[in-house]
């Protein structure tokens, strides 16, 4: 199917893939892409986006005029594949499983960044071009680098939001996460010393069972400690300053309140396979909780970033079905996602955008794998936060794009 908006040409894209590609001919998926080329692009090469995540479909389009800064500026250079990951969005999406828990578990592990990797592939494959450009934000990043440990060589690689961190256990990552959240805990409450108290107060609503969202969902203090995702953002501060002066009995706080919970049932994989998503051969039982330092159960005011918590699987009732379903899959021993000695083979021209203050993928990390890829030139900052690649305008992308310079 194919269809226009102002400025842009617009083609879908549907395939059949094998759930499990070690089995073809067993249970398929549906994989969905949407090609986005501006006016006269039509010769340009392409380049996929892999999102952020995991559990979340690609953006959608709108009118050229209105597109996000960073996708304006790869249009004038590429057209974008704009790939829904398996379980999201078009691609077989999962909402509530049949089976058994643990067949439900079976069809869940083929979920993740191998699997995501293998159908870009086929998108490729139909696409007819023999080589395209990788771009991944954040878990996006984590797919980008698993395909080009199964396949090779791309015409480059772009990653935005850090990069994984192969041969490291997920418990290394958790406690430098944690660490970077109680710096920005600290530093919110010296910028708004006054929410200290207004959040004391909420916790202790939410120990007594009395911190409501709308539709009247008890929210617990670790489901509520959440809401310091927000300080993983470009402005997150202010906004997160903003609703904690809403009055906690309004109808405006307990709306917003549940938009602010990160793991909510609308993208169910993002709480399912979360830690999954940095399993580099090994289970991850519950890493988040297992390494929460203890000053952080002392005091419940130092806020969480992307730290899942079993909480939302005890008291969210959209998400409760699946608690069986995540302990099964906290207890999965996990394959390799990377192959590092491939890697380091890898003659593709990549950059990466790595921020400093990085709440969510580790600065430590993301720079030792940087140097895993020897054709790899980081772009390293602390102006912006996670989502730079959105925040800054068309700053980041530019800047990434532009260290291909010369290579390519």
């Amino acid at each position: 199917m194919t269809f226009h908006v102002p400025g842009l040409h617009l083609q879908d894209v549907r395939l059949e893939v094998p759930l499990d590609y070690a089995d073809p001919n067993g249970p398929q998926l549906q994989i969905y892409a949407r090609v986005l080329t501006a006016k006269g692009g039509q010769d340009r090469p392409y380049l996929v986006y892999l999102q952020g995540g995991p559990g979340a479909e690609a953006p959608r389009p709108a009118a050229h005029g209105n597109l996000p800064a960073w996708q304006q500026r790869l249009l004038g250079d590429y057209q974008l594949v704009m790939l829904d990951q398996r379980g999201t969005g078009h691609s077989s999406p999962v909402g509530q499983l049949s089976g058994t828990a643990q067949e439900q578990a079976d069809y869940l592990a083929h979920l993740r960044a191998d699997g995501i990797a293998q159908d870009a592939e086929r998108v490729r494959q139909h696409l007819g071009a023999e080589r395209w450009t990788l771009l991944g934000q954040s878990f996006g990043g984590f797919c980008t680098l698993t395909y080009l440990s199964q396949f090779a060589p791309f015409a480059a690689a772009l990653f935005t939001g850090g990069l994984p961190a192969p041969g490291h256990h997920i418990d290394e990552v958790y406690r430098l996460t944690w660490d970077k959240m109680r710096e920005k805990s600290e530093s919110y409450y010296r910028r708004y010393p006054e929410d200290r108290a207004r959040l004391e107060r909420l916790m202790e609503r939410a120990r007594d069972g009395q911190l409501l969202t709308e539709r009247g969902h008890r929210v617990t203090p670790e489901m509520l400690r959440r809401i310091g995702m927000a300080l993983g953002g470009d402005g997150g501060a202010e906004t997160l300053h903003f609703f904690l002066e809403l009055d906690p009995e309004s109808p405006a706080f307990r709306a917003d309140l549940a938009s602010w919970l990160p793991f909510r049932a609308r993208n169910p994989l993002y709480l399912l396979l979360h830690e999954a998503c940095w399993a580099d051969g090994f289970a991850t039982r519950w890493a988040a909780e297992r390494t929460m330092p203890q000053d952080f159960v002392d005091d419940p005011t130092l806020l969480a970033g992307e730290h899942p918590h079993r909480d939302f699987l005890e008291h969210d009732p959209l998400l409760r079905p699946y608690r069986e379903v995540a302990e099964l899959l906290a207890e999965r021993e996990w394959g390799p996602l990377y192959d590092q000695a491939r890697l380091a083979e890898v003659q593709t021209p990549a950059a990466a955008a790595i921020y400093v203050d990085d709440a969510f993928v580790p600065f430590e990390f993301s720079r030792e794998t940087a140097k895993l890829l020897p054709g790899l030139r980081p772009y390293i900052t602390n102006e912006f936060e996670h989502g730079g690649i959105r925040s800054s305008g068309d700053k980041v992308m530019d800047r990434v794009v532009g260290l291909l310079e010369g290579m390519i």
